[in-house]
């Protein structure tokens, strides 16, 4: 029998895998800071990976460059475009280690991608480099946030780099990431205006307008400008302390930028811009002014009274896609100071009384006129009458005829009053007005005229003064 000796040969099969690198790409996030602020960004990126530590290769110094385009390409908007030299670069670490790497290396300066292989560092023949990371400083320049516009999305550049059998990936996309933001880079919290002269309701137009300020907005995306009031009305306070409302309505808002329609505010959104959109501009900066506008008829009605006015306006920049939003308050303040005048006209500023007949002494006389006063006041008030003197004076020197011979009242009034040197009511309780014409009864009684029968015949005058007293 024969005995077979089995040798057992173990065959192992080694199926290797090919190893894929997929490219990765370089995603630099721009902060919105840098682009509204124009200041200069920097940042430290991951590019490529060295697989071994090695020496470098004689004469071929490390080098990439861009294999698209002179320009960095945005991914969802044709033709939207930031030119290579937005982005500087230069290299930073291989391995942990940082650059440059040995006293007889080189390490040049920032550079742009452009289409021609520029080395990014001058090995020594000698040196060698461990095996990592391979990471570069990106740097975006004050400059190219004023003078580039930077429009929400990726902008994408193709690149390439010399090093295919020891770094990797050999291509790869850098891509500039721009946030979708929205920044009222300047505004005005708060508004405060004060009428202290009556001619600001007296002056021409049909419309008075306060300026709300001079307002820009950061933007990477088109917007629309909504705005309201926080509430309905206005709240009013008296310079006495009584509380009041006034219609928000009767305040438009608008603003020196065509896109910015003027509409009456209201506790509801309005679309300030619904012909137009505000878009991303140069220097992804737009400006504007806002200013509030009454009609000239709705201030003197509503906003003359004397005290406090104050309502909020809410804004909100919000961008055409309602992906993002940024909102914006300002407190307006109108403080009105309590205002009074009394005016006579020059033809009006002399009565006089002839006493001639036995008619006008056994009658007495009235003598009424008319507009004599033209009066304005923006709180509630008295209007008193005096005089400087308890007499009459007869050739600039006191008489013997008393003040209270003469009795003031106003055509239309409850009742005259005699006159004599203690302010007394001519009105009570009047309300805000402004330039209203009053006419003026002067009476001097039948029994007050026949008094005068025996008096020396001769001129005789007094002073009458009106005052305000407010209530």
């Amino acid at each position: 029998m024969k005995t077979y000796n089995w040798i057992v040969l173990g065959v192992l099969l080694l199926i290797g895998s090919t190893a894929i690198v997929h490219a990765q790409n370089v995603n630099i996030v721009v902060p919105a800071q840098n682009i509204f602020n124009g200041t200069e960004f920097l940042t430290v990126q991951t590019v490529m990976n060295a697989t071994n530590g090695k020496k470098w290769d004689k004469h071929n110094d490390p080098a990439m460059w861009a294999t698209s385009s002179q320009y960095f390409s945005h991914t969802s908007h044709s033709g939207v475009l930031l030119p290579n030299s937005v982005l500087h670069w230069q290299f930073n670490s291989i391995g942990g280690e940082d650059a440059p790497l040995q006293n007889k290396d080189g390490l040049p300066g920032f550079q742009t991608f452009t289409m021609s292989p520029q080395a990014w560092y001058y090995p020594h023949p000698s040196g060698r480099y461990n095996p990592g990371n391979i990471t570069f400083k990106f740097k975006m320049p004050a400059s190219v946030f004023l003078n580039n516009t930077f429009v929400a999305g990726n902008y994408t550049l193709a690149v390439t780099q010399n090093y295919d059998g020891d770094f990797t990936p050999v291509s790869f996309n850098v891509i500039i990431s721009v946030p979708k933001a929205i920044w009222w880079l300047t505004a005005n919290n708060s508004v405060y205006r004060q009428i202290n002269s009556l001619n600001q309701y007296r002056s021409g137009g049909t419309q008075v307008q306060a300026s709300l300020g001079d307002f820009v907005i950061g933007n990477t995306v088109d917007f629309k400008l909504f705005g309201k009031s926080a509430s309905s009305t206005i709240q009013f306070t008296s310079s006495k302390g009584v509380e009041g409302t006034r219609n928000i309505a009767i305040v438009n808002l608008g603003g020196d930028n065509l896109k910015i329609n003027t509409l009456p505010l209201s506790n509801s959104w309005k679309d300030f811009t619904a012909s137009d959109n505000f878009n991303v501009e140069s220097d992804n900066r737009n400006s504007f002014q806002l200013k509030a506008s009454v009609s000239k008829e709705d201030f003197k009605t509503h906003f003359y009274e004397a005290g406090t006015y104050k309502f909020q306006i809410n804004l909100n920049a919000n961008s055409t896609d309602n992906s993002t939003a940024s909102p914006q308050n300002i407190d307006f303040t109108i403080n009105v100071v309590p205002l009074s005048e009394i005016t006579i006209p020059t033809s009006g500023n002399a009565v006089n009384f002839e006493f001639n007949t036995i008619a006008q002494y056994q009658d007495g006389q009235t003598k009424t006129i008319a507009n004599q006063l033209m009066i304005s006041n923006n709180e509630t008030y008295e209007l008193n009458v005096k005089t400087d003197a308890p007499f009459f004076r007869k050739s600039g020197v006191q008489s013997d005829v008393p003040s209270s011979i003469l009795q003031v009242g106003i055509e239309g009034g409850s009742s005259n009053v005699a006159l004599s040197t203690t302010s007394q009511k001519i009105i009570n309780n009047g309300t805000p007005v402004l330039d209203e014409s009053l006419n003026i009864k002067y009476t001097i009684s039948a029994s007050a005229a026949q008094s005068l029968v025996a008096k020396e015949k001769n001129t005789y005058s007094i002073n009458v003064i009106y005052s305000f007293i407010a209530l």
